[in-house]
């Protein structure tokens, strides 16, 4: 009876060692895999989503001059990948925090004063223009610009009042893309 004690103990010491060698395992387990996971957030943070739009204002003749500012609608869309652009408002929206590039160019005619603002959330960042001639039949003209930008920001083009720009689908354009995460 002695004997069996004992080696019931034995057993039960030895049962007890495997448990908690099994409960190390189990922890260093749970460990790694919430290193995994914290790794794969922050790579997926790390991802770059491609957002990539270029429009052109579409259509044929001129437009303006108006008598008031006017945020020009880019209709005729080449490129719109993440559709950050809305060519019913003319209005690029970040989807994401970081660097972008755009790009704005115009056709216009001489007659007439040509201003174009490039704006971010209502403030001017970048401007292209040009005097009226009675001399110089046509005008082109454009500007680029690196913006930092938040989720959310908007970003677009301003005709200044009395201004007028060329419609077609290929002269007076808007571009932009992310550059990457900043």
């Amino acid at each position: 009876m002695k004997h069996q004690l004992e080696v019931l103990e034995t057993r039960l010491k030895n049962s007890e060692s495997r448990v908690k060698e099994s409960e190390t395992r189990l922890k260093n387990s749970e460990t790694r895999l919430k290193n995994s996971e914290n790794q794969i957030t922050e790579l997926k943070n790390k991802e770059t989503p491609m957002v990539v739009f270029s429009a052109a204002i579409g259509g044929s003749g001129a437009i303006g001059p108006f008598n008031k500012d006017t945020t020009l609608i880019y209709k005729t869309v080449k490129t719109n990948i993440g559709n950050a652009y809305n060519q019913l408002t003319g209005i690029f929206t970040a989807p994401v925090k970081g660097m972008y590039y755009f790009t704005f160019f115009y056709h216009a005619g001489g007659a007439h004063d040509v201003v174009l603002l490039l704006m971010r959330n209502n403030q001017e960042v970048a401007q292209a223009s040009d005097h009226d001639t009675s001399s110089d039949g046509a005008d082109n003209g454009g500007n680029a610009v690196f913006l930092q930008l938040q989720r959310g920001d908007q970003v677009y083009v301003r005709m200044h009042a009395n201004s007028h720009v060329w419609q077609d689908d290929s002269r007076t354009t808007f571009s932009g893309f992310l550059v990457g995460h900043v």
